[in-house]
């Protein structure tokens, strides 16, 4: 079971939001694995990584820098804590968005211990400067300290000992290429699947004491969005429910009738997202409309409506992005058991001004 903290958002309302809160965070800390055989999923980034840890440690040397690009809960501060558990090393977490000044990077990376692994999550939100004067210390281990100011500035090289920096981020498209190849290992975190969300939940459960069948772990499972973080949340709210509504063990039933309660259907779709497929199916026939309008319609913000509900419905197929507007699919309209019109049926995505 692998999750990761993220920096770039607040804490989320939503049971299906991908964002660690407060509680998330306690519970991951007691939950995570503590190395790579323990770890579940992503199975080529677990090879490849152990053959990149093996043969820094057979040299004697540090381990290449490393890229984890995926999103939100799929166990990215979880990879760097046990690289530098691998390798017997203490690690420095830090994020993007802290870092706003080149004088900032300085400091964390002067007060560094040789070997030591810097984790800095949401890499791609730090500050031109301070991105910069990375480059230098990846490749060469050394940083321009810069002392006065105007035409009296004076650099002054300071070396640094070898360590291992891991980046995080969500966005690897926002990363500039020189950033990027200065990483010796890059790794893309991939969405689970169902079978290795139940394994996660079953060793959840384990150390959280819970009693789970299997048929309980796969309907949680199946709700979970391919999320590891998501699917620990949705583990512990049918835990409440089976504790307070039934003998406390999880079976695919209780499972089942506490999700319902907290609006998590069969998909993992909650009250947001299936509000934004009825209007688009109710209200315009399945589109194609605008993103603004749609927003007006389920009375969230359009940022809200792009960025928290849309990605996941792109990504189960219910929903598509046109030049001309959102629109529905086939898919959606079964999933909400209504008839689509004619032109949604054959899936050309738009509607016939002219009933031709």
């Amino acid at each position: 079971m692998n999750w990761d903290d993220t920096t770039e958002e607040t804490a989320p309302e939503r049971l299906v939001g991908s964002v660690a809160d407060r509680e998330d965070q306690a519970v991951e800390a007691a939950l995570r694995p503590k190395d790579l055989d323990e770890f579940i999923g992503q199975e080529k980034v677990r090879e490849q990584l152990d053959l990149v840890l093996r043969a820094a440690r057979a040299r004697g040397a540090t381990a290449d820098h490393v890229l984890l690009s995926g999103a939100p809960g799929l166990g990215k501060t979880t990879l760097s804590m046990i690289i530098a558990a691998e390798m017997g090393a203490p690690i420095r977490i830090t994020s993007g968005p802290a870092i706003q000044h080149a004088g900032d990077l300085a400091a964390i990376l002067s007060s560094l211990q040789e070997g030591e692994v810097l984790f800095l999550d949401e890499i791609h939100r730090m500050s031109r400067p301070a991105e910069e004067m990375l480059y230098m210390a990846m490749e060469d281990f050394r940083v321009d300290v810069i002392v006065g100011k105007g035409p009296g500035a004076t650099a002054i090289p300071l070396e640094l000992p070898p360590f291992t920096l891991v980046g995080a981020t969500t966005r690897a498209g926002l990363l500039p290429p020189p950033l990027r190849d200065r990483f010796g290992f890059t790794a893309h975190m991939e969405f689970y699947e169902p079978a290795e969300l139940e394994r996660v939940i079953h060793r959840s459960a384990n150390l959280l004491d819970v009693e789970i069948e299997a048929d309980g772990a796969a309907e949680i499972a199946g709700r979970s969005r391919g999320t590891p973080r998501i699917a620990n949340r949705l583990l512990r709210r049918v835990r409440d429910y089976a504790q307070v509504k039934a003998d406390g063990l999880i079976t695919r039933d209780i499972a089942a009738a506490a999700l319902k309660v907290y609006e998590v259907d069969a998909r993992g779709l909650d009250r947001l997202d299936r509000a934004v497929l009825e209007a688009l199916l109710k209200l315009f026939g399945g589109g194609p409309v605008g993103l603004s309008t749609l927003a007006v319609a389920v009375g969230e913000e359009r940022e809200t409506v792009e960025e928290v509900a849309e990605p996941f419905l792109v990504r189960e197929g219910l929903l598509a992005r046109t030049p001309r507007g959102r629109v529905g699919t086939p898919a959606a309209w079964a999933h909400l058991g209504l008839t689509p019109p004619r032109s949604a049926a054959t899936g050309n995505g738009q509607q016939d001004l002219f009933g031709t």
